[in-house]
């Protein structure tokens, strides 16, 4: 059995305090009308009553980095000859997530999937990845934009994450899911758990009941394909949207990136943002032709990505983890639910039947 541990609600702040000492805390707490991850601040706290409203990608996916510096140095005896110099900026601290939920833990082995392969390491990634500790807190009910049980998920789900950390009385139930968070459980102020796992387990299982039943989207690979071609669907889909990529941003899985350089001609620094499929310019070749040039072809290749394409590479999983934020924040009540159930109910056209 993984090792667990108990603490009081009144101690958490003192963990987080004693954490601070060996790693960089990042912890969630309001801002203005939003719950945003920040650097843990004893004088303004934490709120981990509510899902916040950005996943804690930036810890280990920035939106913004310098991946390297350089310069050019010109050889004073020989003016014509010119070094360049680059040093890279490899990310040497450590870092402890706390307070984010199961979907935002698991969210990163999307990443994964991709970023650190036997054929390819992004090492920038791969520093940042192997010194983050995600503290996650499960969560009590699913809100009407959930859908982590679609896709195989849960309000406990424990994948991705480090420890599980589960209201009980009086306190949470600290249960060690990996090797390195149990190395995180060695504080005073923790006690031992074993007392509280019934009250747990139950938690656990009262809030998988609040989930409801989950739609069944085996099929959605294979169908999102066969509509891959109908534009006149993918207009109808993306009528009311209006590319304005909050989907892609609040999404814990998205992971595309732009790289520019900046400089003044002698020196610079190479910097990699994260980049929106949604936007026009995404795909804007420097011809000026754009293979995806209306919202319908960007939002088809939004929803295949994560239902279909992914899923194809990755052994069928799917690259969502149903956390509802891009339904939840679409100023227009755009439902990626709706768009991949519609898909898999979509009834070929006669002509589109007669050439199969």
């Amino acid at each position: 059995m993984a090792q667990a541990k108990f603490i009081k609600k009144e101690s958490l702040a003192a963990w987080l305090e004693e954490l601070g000492k060996q790693h960089e805390v990042l912890a969630p707490r309001f801002e203005g009308d939003s719950i945003i991850f920040r650097p843990y601040d004893a004088d303004k706290g934490f709120f981990i009553e509510r899902e916040a409203t950005a996943p804690p990608k930036k810890a280990i996916f920035p939106q913004s980095e310098i991946l390297m510096k350089y310069s050019h140095i010109k050889d004073l005896e020989n003016p014509e000859k010119i070094a360049l110099d680059v040093r890279e900026n490899i990310p040497d601290s450590s870092w402890v997530v706390f307070g984010g939920r199961p979907c935002d833990a698991r969210g990163f082995t999307m990443f994964d999937r991709v970023y650190i392969t036997d054929k390819n390491v992004d090492v920038y990634y791969k520093a940042r990845r192997e010194n983050t500790f995600f503290i996650t807190l499960a969560c009590e009910k699913g809100e009407s934009t959930c859908f982590c049980n679609w896709v195989g998920s849960g309000p406990s789900d424990p994948t991705g994450s480090d420890i599980l950390m589960v209201p009980v009385e009086n306190g949470y139930y600290l249960e060690a899911v990996s090797d390195r968070g149990e190395a995180l459980l060695t504080s005073p102020l923790l006690e031992d758990g074993s007392a509280k796992q019934a009250a747990s387990e139950k938690f656990r299982a009262d809030a998988d009941k609040t989930m409801g039943e989950a739609k069944d989207i085996s099929k959605s690979p294979e169908k999102l394909l066969e509509v891959f071609d109908n534009m006149d669907f993918w207009e109808e889909q993306s009528a009311k949207c209006i590319s304005c990529g909050a989907c892609t941003y609040l999404c814990p899985t998205c992971y595309c990136f732009n790289v520019t350089d900046e400089g003044d001609g002698i020196s610079g620094a190479r910097i990699r943002s994260w980049d929106n499929c949604m936007s026009s310019m995404f795909t804007m070749e420097a011809s000026g032709h754009n293979p995806r040039p209306t919202k319908a072809h960007r939002l088809k290749n939004r929803v295949g990505h994560k239902f279909s394409y992914y899923p194809d590479l990755h052994d069928g999983v799917i690259s969502c983890c149903g956390c509802g934020r891009c339904i939840k924040s679409c100023p227009v009540g755009v439902d990626i639910r709706e768009l991949v159930l519609n898909a898999i109910a979509c009834k070929p056209s006669e002509e589109e039947a007669a050439n199969d």
